[in-house]
């Protein structure tokens, strides 16, 4: 089977529940969405009011202090919050590839610890965690184990060790510095080609059809490591032909919509995972606009989906939210974009109006742009 562009796009949209709201609770929507995007605080909440009919904020407060979902390092060396079933094989699966990157990086290198002096500070760092730590405390416990502060050795650790950031309140769950707790489960290294199978098999779930390299970028696994994985699924996945004739592996008998299907406006939180899923990014960002969004430190800007592809980028402003589109939309697309705008001011009423301010510097700086509309609240 060959498929178009479009219908690459629209099957993206579907599983990631963005041709419709979906009356899903939090735990579930994301287990359907597979993982979502948490550098910032309040992306996941964006992420899920784009999603869940009637989404109620509080609903994934609750989730996070309860760890029915839970906010970790994980694919592509980034904060995602993900369902608490999910994480151990995640985790498994991702742990080689954060400990080399992390273990291999001149900050850690130059602390003069050795992988070995890391490795052995991993049972002293779980046993502390057993409950939520401030960074203060265990950095102090890490000082206290190599009888001085090193500089490097907990940017480390934060980041591969089996840990958990904790709730610590705020309007969106966790505020900085952050706390961290263990998680309940640690890596098993004979069952890593099992996890990355579990791991290459939620991900087709969540953002198939896809390609090897696709499922490679998505983690940051090695590309022979991700192509293992999703042939290893066997008859559980099938292959597909993409529109430039690239293999595309998808789970066996998945419904893809029609290339036509009607894609609602949206705005998309900063660093949707929608938008950083996929090595070939066209399937929802025009190439044009890639370094629009994408800034040169590595910032995803939130985003306005027009017809389920980019269209330009938005942030709240006096009045309401400001829409910068990249080319001309016409009065009914404005209309809907004015609509989905006057909801998100409400849900952000009772949180932060002001969300992602500290990111404003990007609107000052060359943002080419067709036409701009304050879109009241």
């Amino acid at each position: 089977m060959s498929l178009t562009a479009r219908q690459l796009n629209r099957a993206t949209l579907d599983r990631q529940l963005l041709l419709r709201r979906e009356p899903l609770n939090v735990a579930d929507a994301v287990r359907r969405i597979v993982a979502v995007q948490a550098q910032e605080a309040a992306s996941p909440y964006i992420a899920l009011w784009n999603r869940i009919t009637a989404f109620d904020p509080a609903d994934l407060d609750a989730a996070f202090a309860d760890r029915a979902v839970v906010k970790a390092s994980l694919m592509r060396i980034t904060l995602h919050a993900v369902h608490a079933e999910d994480y151990p094989k995640f985790h498994n699966a991702m742990w080689r590839t954060l400990r080399a990157a992390r273990l291999g990086d001149s900050r850690f290198t130059s602390s003069g610890l050795s992988v070995a002096d890391a490795d052995a500070l991993l049972p002293h760092l779980a046993e502390f965690t057993v409950r939520p730590r401030t960074v203060t405390e265990v950095e102090g416990l890490l000082a206290a184990r190599l009888g001085e502060r090193k500089r490097g050795a907990w940017w480390a650790l934060r980041t591969f060790a089996p840990l958990h950031h904790a709730p610590t309140g705020g309007p969106w769950s966790f505020t900085r510095p952050s706390s961290f707790v263990a998680a309940p489960a640690k890596p098993d290294p004979d069952g890593e080609d099992e996890s990355a199978r579990w791991l290459a098999l939620r991900y087709l779930q969540g953002f198939g059809p896809a390609s090897v390299r696709d499922f490679a970028q998505f983690t940051m696994l090695r590309r022979p490591v991700a192509a293992q994985a999703l042939k290893a699924l066997g008859g559980g996945v099938e292959e597909l032909e993409g529109p430039d004739g690239e293999v595309l592996f998808d789970v066996a008998g998945a419904s893809i919509p029609a290339g036509d299907a009607v894609a609602p406006p949206r705005l998309l939180p900063m660093w949707d995972s929608t938008l950083l899923a996929y090595s070939d990014r066209s399937r929802v960002v025009p190439p044009d606009y890639r370094p629009l969004i994408t800034r040169r430190n590595g910032d995803v800007l939130p985003t306005l989906l027009v017809d389920g592809y980019v269209a330009g980028v938005w942030r709240p402003v006096e009045g309401g939210v400001e829409a910068t589109a990249f080319h001309r939309l016409d009065e009914e697309t404005w209309e809907g974009l004015a609509a989905e705008a006057g909801a998100l001011v409400t849900f952000l009423a009772g949180r932060e109006p002001a969300v992602y301010r500290r990111y404003a510097h990007w609107w000052a700086k060359q943002m080419p742009s067709a036409e701009v509309r304050v879109l009241p609240g």
